[in-house]
């Protein structure tokens, strides 16, 4: 007899992965695979797009063929700022841009010029610091207007999440958690499209919207619309919350605060401090906040390493935190200029002499970090009494006891989530299955 399952692609920048859950929603399989770079029309590395779609493809038809599976759904999640641009005859016709790619001086400044007003004020409606292609509305104003042959050529563009679904089912969509990821695109007081998106007509290039997690049913298999991955690693915490609000702090390179249950507007003074705003997959707002914690940990565990002649890893012996010592060399960071809760705090090299062991400065080192991470958290805040943690750090002793010292008052838990953003994906799925067979009951 087939086991029955469902499936989520997990879509990241360098690891692409299909993940099998069983109907209990535990991983039964995981199959990874590593697709290497291509260039673009102008040179600049972006991802191989034939190579993506025909390994979504083999993989959905392997699992629609199998002689042990019985697939129930599939879902899909991926990084975001990257449209899919789909020709008259449905296929992509320019290449995957990277967000990466520098967006030309003279096109950034052409448009901020044709706002007329201040770009903070554009980046507080849109929740979207200037970050170039980041903001992935910006690709399209660039394909605008520095090539106008092929941008006529695109009939519609998708995000990348949706164009993984489309590849399975054929109907494309817009979802707001990839149109609510600092794009440019969304306008948050207002709930909807920006007016430069309709000045430009960049809403004809759009596909429709949808609230609904599921795009079609194929051969009688539930197949989702798709998400955004930092949304998709909310929904397990959401399940979790017996009506209780909560922050997930989610660390690893950036350590990044969600605060789902923080409607309140953004403003310039917390854009200016590594704020922004999500949208959730019903289009509410989702308030985060981030500082560079994890790579400016690694960078200082290498140098507290070279120092004292020590093996990088020296860290993971320690399980106690100590009280902080405030006779030590105050912290410094390194990697932090122009991020986080102070981005005007400017590179400083952090002083290791007066420490005598590597456990003493790394000591001091997470106090440090905690204390930024701190002032990030509270930028969102709003006496939430209980924080989850999860990735990395999750499971450094030493972090975790800082943590709670510096949330007296809140409880600091960790799920131990396994794969939280395919998990996440499958949920979502889930929920519109779920609603799907309510209509039908009541219809």
């Amino acid at each position: 007899m087939k086991k029955s399952i469902y499936a989520v692609f997990d879509v990241g920048k360098t690891n692409k992965k299909v993940i099998l859950f069983d109907e209990d929603r535990q991983i039964i399989d995981e199959h990874q695979q590593i697709c290497l770079d291509t260039v673009d029309d102008e040179g600049f590395p972006c991802e191989t797009l034939t190579r993506l779609t025909d390994w979504v493809r083999d993989n959905w038809n392997q699992l629609r063929q199998s002689p042990h599976y019985n697939l129930k759904g599939v879902n899909f999640t991926s990084y975001g700022a990257s449209f899919v641009h789909l020709g008259a005859n449905g296929q992509p016709v320019l290449p995957l841009y990277n967000y990466l790619k520098p967006l030309p001086t003279n096109v950034a400044e052409r448009f901020y010029a044709e706002l007329d007003y201040h770009p903070t004020e554009f980046a507080t409606e849109t929740c979207s610091p200037r970050l170039g292609m980041l903001n992935s509305g910006m690709q399209l104003y660039w394909l605008k207007h520095t090539k106008p042959e092929q941008y006529a050529r695109i009939r519609t563009s998708l995000h990348l999440p949706q164009y993984l679904s489309y590849l399975i089912t054929g109907e494309a969509f817009s979802d707001y958690t990839s149109v609510g990821c600092h794009t440019g695109l969304w306008d948050f007081e207002r709930g909807q499209y920006h007016d430069w998106v309709y000045r430009e007509g960049i809403d004809d290039k759009l596909a429709p919207l949808t609230q609904d997690s599921i795009a079609s049913v194929v051969d009688g298999i539930l197949v989702g619309v798709g998400l955004h991955d930092s949304s998709a690693a909310l929904v397990p915490y959401l399940q979790q919350r017996d009506e209780e609000p909560f922050l997930l702090v989610s660390t690893g390179t950036w350590a990044v605060t969600f605060n789902p249950f923080n409607r309140q507007p953004l403003t310039p003074e917390l854009l200016g401090r590594d704020c922004l705003s999500y949208l959730s997959p019903k289009g509410e707002m989702t308030k985060a906040a981030r500082v560079f914690f994890g790579r400016e940990h690694d960078f200082q565990v290498q140098r507290i390493a070279n120092h004292f002649h020590v093996k990088p890893d020296f860290y993971h012996s320690l399980m106690v935190a100590r009280p902080f010592d405030a006779t030590a060399e105050p912290f410094t960071p390194w990697c932090m200029h122009g991020t986080g809760p102070f981005p005007e705090q400017p590179a400083q090299e952090w002083d290791l002499s007066g420490f005598n062991t590597a456990a003493d400065a790394y000591h001091h080192l997470m106090h440090g970090l905690l204390t930024l991470l701190t002032a990030s958290i509270r930028l969102v805040h709003q006496g939430e009494q209980l924080i989850y943690v999860d990735g990395g750090f999750a499971r450094n002793p030493l972090f975790m006891q800082i943590l709670a010292a510096n949330f007296p008052q809140a409880r600091i838990r960790t799920l131990e989530v396994p794969q939280a953003t395919a998990l996440g994906a499958l949920i979502h799925l889930e929920q519109g299955e779920a609603w799907k067979k309510t209509q039908l009951l009541f219809s």
